[in-house]
């Protein structure tokens, strides 16, 4: 008996059915009246797996051995996958991880946001490898590579599949130059970014500055490195510490899905970063109001705008809950990217009173989307459409897109 609970314990070694994928990577099955969330499987699986942890009503487990695999199970690729934590689905054939990704996201809208989701959700997949443009990669032991799943220990890589091709041939470069004595032994995190024609390296964590003769051995190994900021496709500047989407492949799909009914004369561009979506509002609006706090994206944004001659782009650098609550008239439409946090309650309550006409959420976290949208249903918005967007093949993580209305 688990102490305190009056729940006996499930048996170390056990065999269940998997029911479906859930947010966050797992498969959930059902034994003896508890829920069972296990790695690397998928829906109609008969698996055997064993018990990490437990608690009332709840047993997260390892899996053992697929006895019955699925339909849709194809070999994963990568050497590490499976003890690397970077990757979750790499075992399902990519359109089964796309229908997978909506019907949790459609689940995620029941359970957190206690409303029924629309009848059809679009989804927007591209290549489903090669394509991200930025990798954080940890230094520890002589080795170079990713956490382990549900780990802090270092699973070292060669290379990423899911990773760009420049990104691949910089992680090549660096294996290379940790086994050299002028490697510092105080640096701990690193950040690759690129367009595929030029990289930006960043040190993210280290146990004292990095001489600037390290920077200037990385660019003499490592083709097309940058001294600051990248100038991603000779569209987008992007400083160190700004953010820009990480799949090379759906950037300006992304953009098309988030703006494709928008209409109206101004538009507020909130959370804005360096501008992703700043461009194609003002060639929509005549004037559009873009709002971000992070001082080094705001300059990006306004440099963005300058050299695309965009004069009818106002940036605002505060924090969106600021400008909402210091603003009297609202725009046409609303245009809202937030962190993984999202909007909150206060950014919800303020966008109701000021009622605009068209709203447009980006989210990377269902369930705080879930958690917005039923703010903003209540405020008497309505769903028009609702598209998913995978951004992050071979993993659990997906982007939304949800057009709203004023009833």
């Amino acid at each position: 008996m688990v102490r305190g609970t009056g729940v006996n314990p499930i048996v170390s070694n056990f065999e269940v059915t998997v029911e479906k994928l859930v947010y966050g990577g797992d498969g959930l099955a059902r034994l003896d009246g508890r829920v069972v969330l296990a790695p690397y499987v998928l829906p109609g699986e008969r698996i055997r797996a064993e018990v990490e942890r437990e608690k009332p009503g709840l047993v997260r487990a390892r899996t053992l051995e697929v006895m019955e695999p699925a339909t849709g199970r194809v070999e994963a690729p990568c050497p590490v996958f499976g003890r690397c934590g970077g990757c979750h689905y790499q075992h399902a054939e990519y359109g089964q991880q796309v229908a997978a990704k909506a019907a949790i996201l459609a689940e995620e809208l029941r359970r957190v946001g206690k409303m029924e989701p629309p009848v059809e959700i679009a989804t927007i997949a591209g290549p489903p490898w090669g394509y991200r443009n930025r990798v954080q990669l940890h230094v520890d032991g002589g080795k170079l590579g990713y956490r382990q799943a549900r780990s802090h220990r270092l699973c070292g890589v060669a290379a990423c599949p899911i990773a760009s091709p420049r990104i691949n041939e910089s992680i090549e470069t660096l294996n290379g130059m940790l086994r050299d004595a002028r490697w510092p032994r105080m640096v701990r995190t690193l950040e690759l970014f690129t367009d595929e024609r030029q990289v930006q390296l960043n040190v993210l964590e280290t146990e004292r500055p990095v001489a600037k003769r390290f920077f200037e051995w990385c660019g003499e190994r490592m083709a097309g490195l940058v001294d600051g900021a990248l100038d991603y496709e000779g569209r987008f500047r992007v400083s160190r510490n700004s953010f820009f989407q990480v799949n090379r492949f759906l950037a300006d799909r992304l953009v098309e899905a988030a703006l494709e009914a928008a209409e109206g004369q101004t538009a507020f561009d909130l959370y804005a970063g360096v501008g992703l979506f700043a461009p194609a509002l003002a060639r929509k609006f005549q004037q559009v109001t873009s709002v971000e706090s992070g001082s080094g994206a705001v300059r990006d944004l306004q440099y963005n705008a300058e050299r695309a001659g965009l004069g009818n782009i106002h940036v605002e650098q505060r924090t969106v809950e600021e400008f909402l609550q210091e603003t009297a008239q609202s725009a046409d439409f609303v245009l809202l990217d937030p962190p993984r946090a999202g909007l909150g309650k206060a950014v919800v309550r303020r966008l109701s009173e000021l009622g605009p006409k068209q709203v447009v959420m980006v989210a990377c976290d269902p369930a705080t989307l879930a958690r917005d949208l039923g703010g903003m249903v209540a405020a008497g918005y309505a769903v028009e459409r609702m598209t998913m967007i995978d951004l992050f093949p071979q993993t659990y993580h997906m982007e939304a897109v949800v057009a709203l209305k004023r009833n």
